[in-house]
């Protein structure tokens, strides 16, 4: 017994060694529990997980490794235990967890079990651990537990699932066995996709509507409520994923759904009604306006009804965020008419969003005090200081601010009025960053603000773009950082010429130099730490990682230089100069095709935006670019491609020989066996697109009689949209200038024309509201008026391609 104690203790220390901060201690711990045999892990594990006396890290690191020895090794380790050690550990799971009180444990505990269940159903839908699931199910509706179910799961085991669910729901003398399935009934429609979920929606639907009208009607009688609110939540997560398909259900459900909203009205019945709010929005943006709309109004009235009484409402009244997400659906589903009633709407949201959250900085011990407070997260600041913010309310606050972009995105002007108390409630929160949508609000709300007039929308850009040039600055984490950077390239290219000062440029271009340079030596550093004894696999993915985010801020980098030129033109030139050797560096060939990706991206910029001038730069791009034509990576091909082309169309005259020169390494990209899969396509397209525009707008650097035939034959482009339209108008100002090779002898050619029409229609390769569109269809009805060449091409085209030309004819 002693000895068994011992080996205990010992691996109490070994999984506490795992988690200490230095590399060799940790290391070799690595090492060593790396070397125990899996039967023996495993027990340890469950001896670790059970003891609510060991300390509680030491526990929380046993759950995990327990679940990662189930879910990565689960075919080497659990098959060679005992049948008694199996259904030991099965029935010593279930009983920790009904012991456990912690949240954070139940909760990783529970994942054990999930990931166990998961593997104990064998690929034909056997359960060889039926309490197992059961327990999933049942314990789903407590708080502390949530029932994941794996990823593929749903595929899987739908059939199973949802009749086990079914079943448990129609146990009328079980409360709460009903609820859990309801609620199980919600983790598993949430994410199952839409494809699985009709064939049982009759079933499903009959089921939910039965089960609620029972429910209803044991609400009125004796009180009871907690089945009807996870059975409402149900019909609004198979409503949400069935979409359309739930308009023939509509009106099964909403006159009882209305009925609650109408008379839910006692204080214990706020949460009733909040699902209730949430569900018949939830049912109005699946069905769509046109079905909605018979309710829209009454709904409204009752929203209305309960928003005017709001300030009678508790802080804490679970209706509150019920009501604000809905309203916003109720955005989304009305559009424009939602606009008469932002009056009411917003008083009690921006209340929300104006939530202060409570923050403080302790040093590390008075962290330690506090870290098992839940309502706390603490981030570490180095020197023994950490920063912590309390996230009650927190929640409430996000999302209020996501609805608040929400109205500005669907009403646009429609929201000007509530801009500016917008605009001060959001850019302070910057420095004191928690939500992504603060800065998804940035160039919304200066779209919404531009009807006010140039010196509203230039006050209020004032107030935004100095706090979104310091937070590119100081922000440390990446993730974060690379939102910011593109808010503020959204915002740049709403505001147009002009939106910076010397100032701004200044010390924007201080920053983006140093995001360079940082990305540079973050290289060198991987590079040393590849060559380092420790490394390995491990520490390879993280390095990857890192890589990932770096490539990622990089782009961002992209961007914000994008919308510079886009805005400025070439008199930005002068000031791009101080960033110009690091972008040179980027095109150099030996660094990672990442780099030279996003190298060409900006001079691809530089030639479109600021042509003539930009041929001065011609000594430091032009070369790379050339040679990039058919590089091994598509993302490169791409990137020098689409230089070509904007090249021949915006270059000048002193660009014409590098098109004569491009021309056949071109031909080679499109030529090539692999170019159209669908790694390769879009570089491909792009080649496609550079090529007609070379034929275009640099005509005498080619022989265009000979290269039109072939690409015609390459015609038409799917996938890169934006290319697509270039050639479908230089495709159109051939045929109406009646291009005789383009139409061929007798007008031979024009079945294939109608092929790469209908193709191009079929793909949606055009946006209908684009004026090319209307240019095609007038190539089609000229053809119309001459009764046998028309027939004579239309019974040359498929079905579809038919279908798709009277499409293009009727819309045009």
């Amino acid at each position: 017994m002693a000895a068994a104690a011992q080996e205990q203790h010992q691996f109490y220390l070994l999984l506490g060694n795992l988690l200490n901060p230095d590399n060799a201690v940790r290391k070799q711990a690595e090492e060593t529990y790396e070397n125990i045999p899996g039967q023996s892990k495993v027990t340890f594990l469950l001896q670790a997980v059970r003891n609510a006396a060991a300390a509680e890290e030491v526990r929380q690191m046993a759950a995990v490794l327990l679940r990662r020895l189930l879910s990565a090794s689960f075919e080497e380790v659990y098959p060679t235990l005992s049948p008694d050690v199996q259904t030991a550990i099965k029935s010593e799971l279930l009983l920790i967890i009904q012991m456990e009180t912690q949240s954070s444990m139940r909760k990783k505990i529970c994942d054990i079990v999930a990931e166990l269940a998961r593997n104990l159903i064998d690929e034909d839908g056997n359960n060889q651990w039926p309490e197992g699931l059961k327990f999933l199910f049942d314990s789903v509706s407590s708080q502390t537990v949530g029932l994941h179910f794996a990823p593929g799961f749903q595929k899987k085991f739908h059939e199973k699932v949802i009749a086990a669910l079914l079943q448990a729901m129609e146990d009328q003398g079980n409360q709460r066995v009903q609820a859990h399935a309801a609620a199980a009934l919600i983790n598993f429609t949430e994410d199952c996709p839409k494809s699985l979920l009709i064939p049982y929606l009759d079933n499903l639907v009959k089921h939910l509507h039965s089960t609620m009208v029972i429910k209803l009607q044991e609400l009125i009688q004796k009180g009871t409520k907690l089945v009807l609110e996870q059975v409402v939540t149900s019909i609004a997560s198979v409503a949400d994923t069935a979409e359309e398909k739930f308009v023939p259900y509509y009106d099964l459900f909403i006159p009882s759904l209305k009925h609650i909203v109408e008379n839910a009205v006692q204080k214990e019945l706020r949460l009733l009604r909040g699902k209730t709010i949430e569900c018949i929005s939830l049912i109005g943006l699946a069905v769509g306006k046109e079905k909605f709309m018979q309710d829209a109004s009454d709904v409204m009235q009752l929203l209305l009804k309960t928003q005017t009484d709001f300030s009678e409402l508790e802080d804490d009244d679970p209706q509150i965020s019920y009501m604000i997400s809905a309203w916003a659906r109720m955005c989304k589903i009305l559009g424009k008419e939602f606009q008469q009633y932002l009056p009411v709407v917003m008083g009690p949201l921006m209340k929300t969003a104006s939530i202060k959250p409570e923050v403080a900085l302790l040093d590390t011990q008075d962290m330690e005090n506090m870290s098992d407070d839940d309502a706390w997260e603490f981030v570490n600041l180095g020197d023994q200081q950490s920063f912590g913010i309390k996230t009650a309310g927190l929640e409430e606050k996000a999302t209020a601010c996501q609805m608040l972009v929400c109205y500005a995105k669907e009403l646009k002007e429609g929201f000007v009025d509530y801009t500016e108390q917008v605009v001060k409630l959001m850019v302070p929160l910057l420095k004191f960053y928690f939500h992504d949508d603060i800065l998804l609000s940035m160039p919304l709300l200066l779209e919404c603000a531009r009807v006010r007039g140039p010196e509203y929308l230039t006050q209020m850009w004032h107030f935004m773009c100095d706090a979104l040039i310091k937070a590119i600055g100081t922000e440390p984490d990446s993730d974060v950082l690379s939102e910011i950077m593109h808010s503020f390239a959204k915002c740049i290219e709403v505001m147009g010429d002009g939106c910076l000062n010397n100032e701004h440029f200044e010390e924007l271009g201080g920053i983006l130099k140093a995001k360079l340079e940082e990305h540079f030596k973050n290289q060198e550093l991987r590079q040393v730490k590849r060559q380092d004894e420790d490394y390995d696999e491990q520490v390879e993915e993280s390095l990857q990682d890192e890589d990932d985010s770096d490539v990622y801020i990089l782009t961002k980098v992209s961007d914000i230089l994008h919308s510079v030129f886009s805005s400025y033109k070439g008199k930005v030139l002068p000031w791009f100069e101080q960033l110009l050797p690091l972008i040179v560096n980027l095109i150099c060939p030996h660094r990672p095709w990442p780099d030279r990706q996003w190298g060409l991206c900006i001079f691809d910029d530089v030639v479109e935006h600021c042509s003539p001038s930009s041929f001065k730069y011609a000594e430091y791009f032009l070369r790379p670019m050339l040679q990039s034509i058919c590089d091994n990576s598509a993302e490169v091909r791409q990137a020098a491609a689409y230089g070509v082309g904007v090249m021949a169309q915006f270059g000048g005259d002193s660009y014409r020989p590098f098109c004569t020169e491009a021309l056949p390494l071109l031909v080679r990209v499109i030529q090539s066996a692999d170019a159209k899969t669908k790694e390769n396509v879009n570089a491909t397209e792009n080649c496609i697109s550079a090529v007609g525009k070379i034929m275009k707008f640099k005509p005498d650097s080619v022989n265009v009689e000979e290269v039109l035939p072939h690409w015609l034959s390459w015609l038409p482009l799917h996938e890169d949209k934006e290319e697509a339209v270039h050639t479908f108008n230089y495709l159109c100002d051939l045929i109406e200038s009646n291009n005789p090779i383009v139409l061929g002898p007798n007008n031979t050619n024009l079945p294939r024309i109608f092929n790469i029409i209908a193709e191009g229609e079929i793909h949606e390769a055009i946006k209908h509201e684009d004026p090319c569109t209307k240019r095609l269809a007038n190539v089609l009805r000229q053809v119309q008026t001459s009764g046998g060449l028309w027939t004579e091409c239309i019974s040359q085209l498929s079905a579809d391609q038919q279908a798709a030309v009277q499409e293009l004819l009727r819309i045009a």
